[in-house]
């Protein structure tokens, strides 16, 4: 009976350590810790296109410095972030389907599922349209394990 009452005891400690755990962070950033090299996240939903933010109107999400071309940009990033910060740390989606992190082309994005991806060039883009939702599924599929294997 003790033994057991043990086991219960040290499988619900267990548990309760790896709810708290601080989830594991994985950026595309520069050495400032910049993301998408000073692009605004928000222009590639309202604008759909890449458009350089102004170091003057930022904001910070999961430790990353976002910046925006105008404060009505940065108001909406901050009211909805998830929406609009690119998917897979913005790391390269072809390159994440594929298990590794790769560098991004700011003009070579997407919008796919509501979801910013970006990717390394135009021409990988190409690649990785010829099974989009295949492709996501697997880039979903492996960002948990780089997440454990690279993430902080």
């Amino acid at each position: 009976m003790y033994m057991r009452n043990l086991i219960v005891i040290l499988f619900a400690c267990a548990l309760t350590a790896s709810a708290h755990a601080e989830p594991r962070i994985l950026l595309n950033l520069d050495k400032n810790g910049l993301a998408l090299q000073g692009y605004d996240p928000v222009a590639y939903f309202t604008e759909n296109k890449a458009v350089k933010g102004s170091p003057q109107i930022y904001a910070t999400y999961h430790g990353a410095l976002y910046q925006f071309t105008s404060k009505e940009n940065k108001a909406l990033f901050q009211q909805m972030p998830a929406k609009y910060e690119p998917a897979f740390g913005g790391y390269c989606a072809y390159g994440v389907s594929r298990n590794k992190l790769v560098e991004i082309d700011v003009n070579a994005f997407q919008i796919v599922n509501d979801r910013l991806l970006l990717q390394y060039s135009k021409g990988v883009r190409d690649d990785f349209n010829k099974d989009t939702q295949g492709n996501l599924k697997k880039a979903d599929g492996n960002w948990s394990g780089l997440l454990e294997k690279k993430g902080k």
